[in-house]
């Protein structure tokens, strides 16, 4: 089944062209299913890149999903034009009152800063307090996993030395976890990242559970059964080139940046990167977009009420 996304947006003709079964709005009404509704809110500058690399993922499940695209109002976009985000992009004030099967909390370049430092902190923090009570499953990726953990668990972020960039080696640490179902027990993951979360903090928490983790950049994948949550440290989304677009514009202003580690063939920038973490990006997704049609309630209005 298709993806449920606007005609117009970019995505659609990429993700067509690519073989992911993309429907209209027009065309989906006319199916006697209720689609998953699934909201994605979109903290990255380039967002056009974000949401594509998304929707690619959702869309490859085999289930009809309406895909919603969310941003903040207290924080201007400079990369993403105002046309796009007026055409395309809703804002809190016009979901807050509705019901969702998903929430994925894309990352964002702020990790220098504190949370409350974030000019959109109290924004957030009002979403994550709707999201607790008005979607189904929430995912959050990179900064957005850190955000939530800070909020809901007070767990704090802690700056590296270095950045931690390219692909590293992660354990599968619970291979009968729904989330992992397929996973090999040893994977390779695209990171990222100037903080990391501190594997002994999340032992610490008798709420969370480490599901994936690396011996040299820490915990991966994370998960709060209690609420629902997920929390996903690092980039399985990514294009091939994305590591590669990231590594040349940091050198801008960071001349001695080390190259992305593990990532280049023979380490040598102007070869083409070997994309190795496709396809446990399409199992990680399609797995959590499963175990939301298994779980929800038909009836969306039913999500957050609690049953005996």
């Amino acid at each position: 089944m298709p993806i449920k996304i606007p005609k117009n947006l970019p995505a659609f003709d990429i993700l067509r062209d690519e073989g992911v079964m993309v429907m209209s709005s027009q065309l989906a009404e006319k199916q006697d299913i209720r689609p998953l509704q699934i909201i994605l809110l979109n903290l990255m500058p380039e967002k056009i890149k974000t949401e594509t690399q998304f929707a690619r993922l959702i869309g490859a499940t085999p289930l009809q999903i309406e895909f919603t695209l969310l941003q903040v109002s207290s924080h201007v976009s400079k990369n993403t034009s105002k046309d796009h985000l007026e055409n395309f992009y809703k804002t809190f004030d016009s979901v807050h009152d509705k019901k969702y099967d998903g929430l994925i909390i894309t990352g964002a370049p702020i990790e220098h800063l504190q949370f409350e430092e974030v000019d959109y902190w109290g924004e957030l923090k009002n979403i994550l307090e709707w999201a607790k009570a008005s979607v189904h499953s929430v995912f959050g990726v990179c900064w957005g996993a850190m955000a939530m953990l800070y909020y809901f668990h007070r767990i704090e972020k802690h700056m590296l030395n270095k950045k931690a960039l390219g692909l590293f080696r992660h354990k599968n640490r619970k291979v009968n976890s729904h989330f992992l179902r397929g996973f090999s027990d040893d994977l390779i993951v695209p990171v990222s990242r100037w903080t990391e979360i501190s594997t002994d903090d999340i032992i610490g928490n008798s709420n969370l559970e480490i599901l994936l983790d690396s011996d040299e950049v820490g915990p991966c994948l994370i998960e709060d059964k209690a609420n629902n949550f997920l929390f996903l440290l690092n980039h399985l989304e990514y294009d091939s080139n994305t590591l590669k677009e990231e590594y040349v514009r940091d050198l801008t202003s960071e001349k001695n940046l080390e190259l992305p580690q593990n990532y280049f063939p023979d380490d040598d920038p102007q070869l083409n990167p070997i994309n190795r973490w496709r396809s446990h990006a399409h199992l990680l997704y399609g797995n959590w977009v499963n175990e939301i049609y298994q779980t929800t309630p038909f009836e969306i209005e039913k999500i957050g009420l609690k049953h005996p």
